[in-house]
């Protein structure tokens, strides 16, 4: 049995010891957070060893494997407590907020050997998983765009809100919704971005945070992305994301329910596909989890974590290495990093103001038209 500690008990976090008690192959030995009143709860009623403090957790658990389910701010200071006890590591998305504590920590990770991996639960979703294969296989011919779109209604009207309506505690929608749609680009077509262009950032709801981006993305091929995301989406029930990839030789559109295909000829890496359209249901692409809640994939990628444990695979799905590639379009978005080619930066813009320039430009025209007629 792996020795596991969970810190961070809120909608994740209680998520992640559900499955994480029923799993045949670890044990939790401890869990922390700051709430007392959930603290006391568990303790009673789970048998559990609880703690308020991270620190002393470690210590006393002598846990091999750690959870990291706290606001985002904090996962960079815990997660380099963590892998420096020596434990390997599960750290909920965002990876950071700073790309430098990113980069820090892979390395720290890597020269540990470490097993790291952050909860992008969209690669263990079967119709994902077959639009990344189709996309590998090369059957779509070369990809020329991509777009990625997350949906949900999370924040609907004005009022105070969590952490995740925070931005110096890492909330909004750029960093709640969508880091999952750019980690799904990035899995499905293969290819990071190496410029971001056009972005909206606009706060419907919120006053500190982003509840709608959207933004062009640039590849290294010369492909093109766009990324449509908005949380503030009352016509969903809840987070709905969608990709879709168009190549010389089709398109593919997958959600968490299934996955179209359309192949102009026949490629013969894909003999199971015929010319025309072809769909394929989450359903019959998923492979049963010992413990269902809320979806398999969150499942599927605990007992992924823990199998990386156990054959020591440091490479995995979703490392730390991995999720910081998601990280830096993040910051390309909000326009601390310039682009990583020599393309224009982005020009960040929260409630409209990046379109004040346009503005100016359209009305000062109108004057101008004016004047001209009236003399």
């Amino acid at each position: 049995m792996i020795r596991t500690a969970l810190v961070g008990l809120g909608k994740m976090g209680l998520s992640h010891l559900a499955i994480l008690n029923s799993h045949p192959d670890l044990e939790v030995v401890g869990i922390c957070d700051s709430t007392t009143y959930v603290r006391e709860v568990l303790a009673k009623y789970t048998g559990l060893a609880a703690f308020d403090d991270f620190d002393k957790m470690l210590a006393q658990t002598n846990a091999e494997a750690v959870i990291v389910a706290v606001p985002s701010k904090l996962h960079a200071p815990m997660v380099e407590k963590a892998l420096n006890h020596g434990a390997h590591v599960f750290c909920e998305k965002p990876f950071v907020l700073e790309v430098a504590d990113g980069e820090r920590l892979v390395a720290l990770a890597e020269s540990k050997h470490r097993v790291t991996q952050v909860g992008y639960h969209n690669r263990f979703i079967g119709a994902f998983q077959e639009a990344a294969r189709i996309v590998a296989s090369g059957g779509l011919g070369r990809i020329h765009h991509v777009r990625a779109e997350a949906y949900g209604p999370v924040v609907l009207r004005e009022k105070g809100s969590t952490w995740r309506g925070v931005k110096a505690e890492g909330g909004g929608a750029l960093y709640d919704y969508a880091c999952h749609a750019i980690d799904l680009m990035n899995f499905v077509s293969g290819v990071v971005p190496d410029s971001v262009d056009g972005v909206v950032r606009q706060g419907i709801f919120s006053r500190d945070v982003d509840d709608e981006v959207y933004c062009t993305l640039g590849y290294p091929s010369g492909a093109t992305g766009q990324l449509c995301v908005n949380w503030s989406d009352e016509s969903f029930r809840k987070m709905s994301t969608k990709i879709a990839v168009w190549g010389t030789n089709g398109r593919i559109v997958a959600d968490r329910q299934e996955c179209q295909i359309y192949l102009r000829e026949a490629h013969p890496k894909l003999p199971d596909l015929s010319p025309g359209w072809t769909i394929r249901y989450t359903t019959d692409l998923t492979e049963e989890v010992w413990y269902y809640l809320r979806g398999e994939e969150y499942s599927a990628q605990v007992d992924y974590f823990a199998e990386s444990i156990k054959t020591n695979r440091t490479d995995g799905e979703n490392t730390f290495r991995s999720a910081l590639e998601c990280d830096r379009v993040v910051e390309m978005i909000t326009g601390v990093a310039p682009p990583i080619r020599g393309s224009r930066a982005p020009t960040p813009s929260v409630n409209g103001q990046a379109r004040e320039p346009l503005r100016r430009r359209i009305a000062a025209r109108i004057k101008k038209l004016a004047t001209s007629r009236a003399s």
